[in-house]
C-alpha cells in the first residue's frame, strides 16, 4: 500500500499538473506522510451520490483534475452510450461552497471542449432544479457539484443520467472504468469549446416552479390561513432562491427569514453543520421563531435536496421532526387530500404508487394500503426510488416518496428528493391542518393514533481515512458472521442481508430471495417488530445504524407515556449495540 500511494503521488509530481499542485504533494511528502497516503491510496469511486470527498490535491480528493478527469471520463462514456444520437447536451449546476462555481467551470468547459452542448446555470441553483433542467432541455446527462450536507472542507460531483436521476448500475461502475483510463491531464480536454457553453438562468427557475406549484392541493386553505408565520433559513446555501419565491406564490404572506444564514458562504460561518439532520444547524431558526411567534421552522441543506422541520408541540415549545416523521406527515397529507378531492378512491388505487427505502420507517407502508396504493421498498439512495420511478413512467402515476435522511419528492418533475416542493407541501399541510383545527403536531399524533406509533433512530460512527474503511469493512463481516439472536430480548426471527439478496426465517430456517440489486445492508427484525439496521454510508466515512421500534396508542392522550416507553426501548438497542 505504501508503494502504491508513493507511486501515484510520484506520477503527479511528474505529470501534466501545475506547479501549485505539486507544491502541495512536496509539502506532504515531507511533513504529512499520513495524509498523503490517504489524498492517494485509491481514486474517489461513484457511491450513492456520485463523487464526495475532501478538497485537496490527491487521485482520492476533489481538485480540478479529478473533476477533469471524471468529466472526460464521463464525456467518452456518454458518447459510446449515446452513439448515433446527434446534438448531445448537458446540463450542470452548482451550490455556495467553496471552489463549487470553478469546479462548474471546469466540469462545462471539458463537456464543451468534447462537443457536448452545455447548459450552465449563471449562479448557484438547487440540486432539484439540475433534474429538472435535464428533463427540460432533453439533455443526456447532467452534473451538479455539491457536498450535500457534508462539511465545509468537502465537495462533490453529482452525475445524473438524461431522465434526470442520479447515475445508477451499471452506468455508475462503467463510467469510473471509463475514468480509470484518464491516467494523466494531458487526456483530459480541457479547452477549446466555449461557443458550446450557453448561460441559462431565471427562465428556467420560471419553468421549474410552474411545474411544482401545480402539485400543490389546498390553494383555498392556503388563502384562508396565509397568515400563517414560517421561519425559513437556507444555511448559507442554495435554497435562498427558490424556497422563498415558491411559498410567496404558493400564497404564504408571513415569511421569515433569518438574515444571517442568508448569506451565500461556503465556510458556514453560523453553524458547526449544514445539515439540518442536526439540531444545531437550526438554532438560529428556532430563536427566530420564538421572537416573531411563528408555528413553522424550516432549513434546507445547501443544494436544497434535503428539508428539516420544527414544529409546535401541545405545550407550544418547538419540537424538531426527524425525517420519518416528515415523510409521514407528507404521505399521510397528500393521501387524504387526494382522497378527499376525488382523485383516489379509499382502498383500490393501483394506478398510483409512492416509494420509500427500506431503512425509512415502515409507517409510510401502513398509510399507503389504507388507501389502496402500493408503497415500493427501495435500496437507500433516491436514486432507486427515482428509478421505480422511470419502470412506471407513462405506467402508472408516481405520488411521490421519500428517506429517512431527510429527502421527500413528489410528482415527476424531478427525479431526485427536492426541498422546495417539500417546503411548499409542509406548509399547505399545515394550513390544511389549520382548517381542521389542528396543529402539524397534533396531526401527527393522529397518524400514530391510527396507525401505530413507530419512533426510529439514527446512530451514525464516523470512521475515517484508509484505516476507518477497514474497520468499518470488518464491523459488517463481524454482523454477519455473528448475527444478533434478540433485539433488548426479543428473540430475532428474520434477518435481510441485501448483499447476498436473502432474507433467513430464523424459526423455520426457511431462506427467501430479496428481489432487489445486491448492497452492504444487513436488517435484523425481532418478534415484537422491532428492526436494527446497518449499512456503510455510500456518501460519507461512516457506518450507520437504524433503530425502529413500535407500539399501538388507542388516543391522542397515550401518546405521551407511549413515546417515553419507546425511547427507553431505543436506549436500550443503541447499548446493546455499543456492548458488542
Amino acid at each position: 500500500m505504501e508503494t502504491n500511494y508513493l507511486d501515484k503521488a510520484g506520477s503527479w509530481l511528474e505529470g501534466s499538473y501545475d506547479e501549485e499542485t505539486k507544491r502541495e504533494i512536496r509539502r506532504l511528502i515531507e511533513t504529512n506522510l499520513k495524509e498523503l497516503e490517504d489524498s492517494f491510496y485509491r481514486n474517489l469511486e461513484f457511491g450513492t451520490g456520485g463523487l464526495r470527498g475532501v478538497m485537496g490535491v490527491g487521485t482520492n480528493r476533489i481538485n480540478k483534475y479529478t473533476v477533469g478527469m471524471a468529466t472526460q471520463g464521463l464525456s467518452n462514456y456518454l458518447k459510446k452510450s449515446f452513439k448515433g444520437r446527434s446534438g448531445l447536451s448537458v446540463a450542470i449546476s452548482f451550490d455556495n461552497r467553496n471552489r463549487s462555481k470553478e469546479y462548474a467551470g471546469i466540469t462545462a468547459s471539458v463537456f464543451a471542449a468534447n462537443g457536448f452542448k452545455v447548459y450552465l446555470f449563471d449562479e448557484l441553483r438547487p440540486t432539484p432544479l439540475l433534474s429538472f433542467t435535464i428533463r427540460h432541455f432533453h439533455c443526456v446527462a447532467g452534473v451538479m457539484i455539491t457536498a450535500s450536507h457534508n462539511p465545509k472542507e468537502y465537495n462533490g460531483y453529482k452525475a445524473y443520467w438524461e431522465d434526470g436521476a442520479q447515475i445508477t448500475a451499471p452506468h455508475d461502475s462503467d463510467i469510473i472504468g471509463e475514468v480509470e483510463k484518464i491516467t494523466d491531464p494531458s487526456m483530459v480536454h480541457f479547452t477549446g469549446g466555449d461557443s458550446n457553453i450557453k448561460i441559462i438562468g431565471k427562465e428556467v427557475d420560471e419553468e421549474y416552479l410552474k411545474a411544482i406549484l401545480s402539485l400543490t392541493l389546498s390553494p383555498e386553505m392556503v388563502k384562508k390561513h396565509d397568515h400563517f408565520k414560517i421561519v425559513y433559513t437556507p444555511l448559507h446555501g442554495t435554497g435562498i432562491k427558490l424556497v422563498p419565491e415558491a411559498l410567496k406564490r404558493a400564497g404564504f404572506k408571513k415569511i421569515i427569514n433569518v438574515p444571517e444564514q442568508d448569506v451565500i458562504d461556503g465556510n458556514f460561518p453560523t453553524i458547526k453543520s449544514p445539515n439540518p439532520e442536526e439540531a444545531s444547524a437550526l438554532a438560529m431558526a428556532l430563536k427566530k421563531a420564538e421572537e416573531s411567534g411563528a408555528d413553522l421552522v424550516m432549513a434546507t441543506d445547501p443544494d436544497a435536496d434535503r428539508l428539516g422541520v420544527a414544529v409546535r408541540n401541545q405545550k407550544g415549545s418547538l419540537v424538531l421532526l426527524n425525517g420519518n416523521q416528515t415523510a409521514a406527515i407528507l404521505t399521510y397529507y397528500l393521501l387524504e387530500r387526494l382522497k378527499e378531492k376525488g382523485t383516489i378512491i379509499d382502498g383500490n388505487n393501483p394506478h398510483y404508487y409512492m416509494v420509500k427505502t427500506i431503512v425509512t420507517t415502515d409507517l409510510l407502508k401502513s398509510i399507503a394500503n389504507k388507501y389502496g396504493v402500493e408503497m415500493f421498498n427501495v435500496l437507500t439512495g433516491f436514486k432507486f426510488i427515482a428509478e421505480v420511478v422511470r419502470q412506471n413512467e407513462g405506467k402508472r402515476v408516481f405520488i411521490g416518496g421519500g428517506e429517512e435522511s431527510y429527502g421527500f419528492n413528489a410528482g415527476e418533475y424531478v427525479r431526485d428528493k427536492d426541498a422546495v416542493i417539500a417546503c411548499v407541501l409542509i406548509a399547505e399541510a399545515a394550513a390544511w391542518a389549520a382548517e381542521r383545527g389542528k396543529s402539524l403536531y397534533e396531526l401527527l399524533i393522529d397518524i400514530y393514533t391510527e396507525f401505530g406509533l413507530y419512533k426510529e433512530r439514527l446512530v451514525s460512527i464516523t470512521k475515517k481515512g484508509i484505516d476507518g474503511l477497514e474497520q468499518i469493512k470488518r464491523m459488517m463481516k463481524d454482523f454477519r458472521s455473528k448475527p444478533l439472536q434478540n433485539l433488548d430480548g426479543s428473540q430475532v426471527v428474520l434477518i435481510h442481508d441485501y448483499k447476498i439478496s436473502e432474507t433467513v426465517d430464523m424459526i423455520s430456517d426457511l431462506r427467501y430471495k430479496i428481489k432487489l440489486p445486491q448492497s452492504d445492508v444487513l436488517q435484523f427484525v425481532s418478534s415484537d417488530n422491532s428492526m436494527v439496521s446497518v449499512r456503510p454510508s455510500g456518501t460519507e466515512p461512516k457506518i450507520k445504524f437504524y433503530f425502529g421500534v413500535k407500539t399501538e396508542i388507542s388516543s391522542a392522550k397515550d401518546f405521551a407515556k407511549a413515546d417515553k416507553i419507546l425511547e427507553k426501548k431505543l436506549d436500550k438497542l443503541v447499548e446493546q449495540i455499543s456492548l458488542l
